[in-house]
């Protein structure tokens, strides 16, 4: 008990670490959200020139929700699942030995350090772009939340989604682990989580055949919950629900993680002396 308790409040000291690193980044932060707020103005471009140009064409979305789609996307676009620079540079240097060195617990160190690095790019870049949005003009910009209780259950649904692509990423990292060779299979499962979580296309504008599936799929806690609860689409009465669906796939992501790695420094090597 004592050795859970000690390796928590390391967890906690690192994510705190990370985030206050984030955090000092400023013109990083300014670089990637005027990169954001660019694509987001092409996006919704095109979704106008779509939707004012179809006729007879029926959405599950109106042009209003589409556009704030965007713009709820870029905001959690940062948070989505990446390979770490650094975890994925000792990986390939082979300084996981000197990892496994720390007095704690491999999985719940990088976990805790990709957790802290999420939020600090939702609090930084994220905030700025979505700042953007709420200030573009009507057909522009963003919807204000459909309520009070649908602002409340976004946020709660956003903070179970950092969880999930924390999981999701220290999966891929695990992998990683056993892969020699390259990152082509890793980045291909992070582009598939990607197109998925309706990052590039909202899920609910998909064949209506696929939809049953691809609201309890993993990815759409990246951004079709979140979305659906802002906009109203899903009532808050469906929160739990969704927390479900978030937390259960993020507890699948933990196991088969640290199931991965836990196969992979057992038979680790370490060369050199």
């Amino acid at each position: 008990m004592k050795k859970m308790v000690r390796m928590l409040r390391a967890c906690r000291s690192l994510f705190w670490m990370q985030l206050r690193d984030g955090l000092q980044y400023r013109m990083a932060a300014l670089a990637g959200a005027s990169t954001s707020i660019f694509w987001a103005l092409i996006e919704a471009a095109v979704f106008r020139v779509f939707f004012l140009n179809a006729q007879g064409y029926q959405s599950a979305l109106t042009l209003e929700q589409a556009v704030s789609w965007v713009w709820l996307g870029q905001f959690l676009f940062v948070m989505q699942p990446t390979m770490d620079g650094e975890i994925r540079k000792k990986i390939i240097n082979g300084d996981v030995a000197t990892e496994l060195l720390r007095p704690m617990d491999l999985y719940a160190h990088w976990f805790a350090r990709i957790t802290g690095r999420r939020l600090s790019s939702l609090m930084t870049r994220g905030a700025l772009c979505l700042g953007v949005g709420i200030l573009m003009p009507a057909g522009w910009g963003m919807l204000p939340p459909a309520s009070l209780w649908a602002l409340g259950c976004f946020l709660i649904s956003v903070m179970s989604a950092i969880l999930l692509c924390s999981a999701y990423e220290m999966l891929m990292v695990s992998l990683r682990m056993s892969i020699a060779a390259g990152d082509a299979p890793v980045n291909a499962l992070l582009l598939l989580g990607g197109v998925l979580s309706g990052s590039y296309l909202p899920l609910m504008l998909w064949p209506d055949f696929m939809q049953g599936f691809l609201l309890i799929q993993p990815f759409a806690g990246y951004l079709d919950i979140p979305a659906r609860l802002y906009l109203g689409l899903m009532a808050p009465e469906g929160l739990p629900g969704a927390l479900m669906l978030q937390l259960g796939w993020t507890l699948v992501f933990i196991l088969a993680g640290r199931l991965a790695m836990g196969r992979r420094l057992q038979r680790m090597v370490v060369q050199g002396g």
